[in-house]
């Protein structure tokens, strides 16, 4: 076959990816890797706050050795990659224990010198109710970074975030929170995380991640969030592929995809960074870790085809939001 000169534009960001050390994948959850099995295959079509529970048996009865070895897999495909960096939630609450933490530490001390590994506690059980403030408190200690999820304590999510953000005060370190899933303009997590940073003097220590329901919001109200964000310097984490399938329904908004207003976001000079979210498990039980597919899918939803923004997000400011560059 005859070879065809043309602009390969794969090949151009792969190449500038590269040389500025790699991919960065921001936000994973690595502990819940590869856990997908027939059995729980039928879990998938279960809505997001019933897959917080659901994965609570996978959890009981994993061992570390399990966790470990789940883990270690994902980081030889990220290896693989050139993944520079890692950024990945684990699950620390009253039904795992610190059975991921144990496992964490010994993804660390294997790959030290291979790879950056950052670890962000996930709350999936909140941490308001006693038991789980105890297992957020104790692997707050160990991770890297805070991790919340306002959404797990509905109706109390002011006091959720005024919890994780005094605690990553306290222990001085960055805060990631799962904000504006569902789609939908009933959804106004962002500005409430804006907020409440601004209150606890957070400013240029938090991350958003996933924001999705920003895009279906009109206009002037996603602009005006733009603007709060870059007061606070609130910076974003963008799963492309964790939310492209989000579901249809009835709801009257805005036309958009169900991905991170990244084409938006970056004119305000908001950084934002990618990452693959969950991997082969009941949440995500295609995903692969692939992230030129997750870059792809980026880029083609938003429309965005600005190529050196397209390398900062996929590496720079994957280091940003893990408070590794400045």
């Amino acid at each position: 076959m005859k070879k065809i000169n043309y602009f390969d534009l794969k090949t151009e960001i792969l190449k500038k990816i590269k040389k500025n050390g790699g991919f960065v994948n921001a936000h994973s959850h690595l502990d819940r890797a590869f856990t997908l099995t027939k059995k729980n295959f039928s879990f998938t079509g279960a809505r997001l706050q019933e897959k917080w529970s659901l994965v609570d048996e996978i959890k009981r009865k994993s061992t570390v050795s399990q966790i470990y070895d789940r883990m270690a897999y994902a980081v030889e495909i990220m290896l693989s990659q050139g993944v520079q960096t890692i950024g990945s939630f684990i699950d620390i609450d009253e039904v795992i224990k610190d059975k991921a933490i144990k496992a964490a530490q010994k993804i660390k001390d294997r790959y030290e010198k291979q790879i950056k590994i950052k670890f962000i506690n996930q709350v999936l059980k909140g941490v308001i109710d006693k038991e789980a403030r105890y297992w957020f408190d104790y692997g707050a200690e160990f991770v890297d970074i805070i991790g919340g999820l306002p959404g797990k304590d509905k109706g109390k999510e002011e006091e959720h975030l005024e919890i994780i953000l005094q605690k990553g005060k306290d222990l001085r370190k960055m805060v990631h929170v799962h904000v504006d899933q569902l789609n939908t303009s009933k959804e106004k997590e962002t500005e409430l995380l804006i907020k409440k940073t601004k209150q606890a003097k957070m400013e240029g220590k938090v991350v958003a991640v996933h924001a999705i329901s920003l895009a279906s919001h009109p206009k002037k109200y996603r602009e005006k969030i733009y603007q709060m964000a870059k007061e606070v310097n609130l910076m974003f984490v963008s799963c492309p592929t964790a939310w492209i399938d989000s579901r249809r329904s009835e709801e009257l908004s805005v036309t958009h995809n169900a991905v991170t207003p990244v084409d938006e976001m970056v004119p305000y000079g908001l950084v934002v960074a990618l990452g693959t979210d969950n991997i082969a498990d009941i949440y995500k039980p295609f995903t692969d870790a692939d992230m030129w597919t997750e870059l792809r899918f980026l880029l083609e939803a938003n429309h965005f085809y600005e190529i050196d923004e397209l390398v900062k997000i996929a590496t720079i400011n994957g280091l940003k939001v893990l408070g590794i560059k400045k």
